[in-house]
């Protein structure tokens, strides 16, 4: 059984009218960036309870959480209607594999993230390990209109910083935009759009592929990286593309 942590909200920030950044300030404990943990709310007596993804480096002690209203969901839409000072409770167990510690020596590390998945690579994209480890990052970020391209500011601020290391593919799929892709994550890939954008070819010899978000995305990358030689990785067999489904 979860134990949990009282939490107090700092900031509600809203990106639209759908997407929104929970900031909360509860003392966790030890967390690696890319792990969720539980948060939720005491309704009609019960804990609901969601695990979210941290988007918060593990250096900074409040908290945030970033994730879309499901209108006729039981938790969400009480979450997005907090406002700073109300309670929320967190989970005291922070978990998933979805860090860099899980993955093996490579030179190029690929993110792939569609909509609210892009939380945990913000979370390691603002730490140090991942600059050192990696000669280049690539954070594919796949929303359906540029207004729903959160945390743009911090994706510029790291472009300024790591210039020569990182760079950023927006993909927006139902907007024509400059500077962006327009097509799915896995039709990118497939017609070598994403390898010409990012200036790296993306293969089993130096590369390793995080995704996190929709399970469709997923299931479809994960095929095209497998008909490119490259497979699931596993602690037993270490491989060259990791995943976190949020649903």
């Amino acid at each position: 059984m979860a134990k949990w942590l009282d939490g107090v909200v700092v900031e509600n920030y809203r990106w639209t009218a759908r997407l929104t950044s929970l900031k909360i300030e509860a003392a966790l404990g030890p967390v690696q960036a890319g792990q969720f943990v539980g948060v939720g709310l005491e309704i009609d007596g019960e804990i609901v309870a969601r695990p979210y993804s941290l988007v918060n480096p593990p250096q900074e002690s409040t908290l945030e959480i970033y994730f879309n209203i499901v209108p006729e969901g039981p938790l969400s839409p009480r979450l997005f209607a907090l406002e700073k000072g109300d309670k929320v409770l967190v989970a005291t167990n922070p978990a998933g594999f979805l860090t860099v510690s899980e993955v093996p020596e490579t030179r190029h590390l690929w993110m792939m993230a569609t909509n609210t998945g892009v939380g945990p690579f913000l979370s390691i994209l603002g730490t140090d390990e991942v600059w050192q480890r990696f000669d280049r990052v690539i954070l594919c970020y796949s929303v359906r209109t540029r207004q729903e391209l959160a945390y743009s500011s911090f994706i510029e601020k790291l472009s300024a910083a790591h210039a020569d290391k990182f760079c950023f593919v927006p993909i927006i799929t139902r907007e024509d935009s400059a500077n962006s892709i327009r097509a799915r994550i896995p039709a990118s890939i497939e017609s070598g759009e994403l390898e010409r954008a990012a200036g790296v070819a993306l293969c089993a010899e130096d590369s390793h592929v995080m995704m996190c978000g929709n399970s469709e995305m997923i299931k479809e990358v994960s095929a095209v990286l497998e008909s490119r030689g490259m497979r699931r990785h596993r602690r037993r067999e270490p491989g060259h593309f990791t995943s976190e489904k949020y649903h």
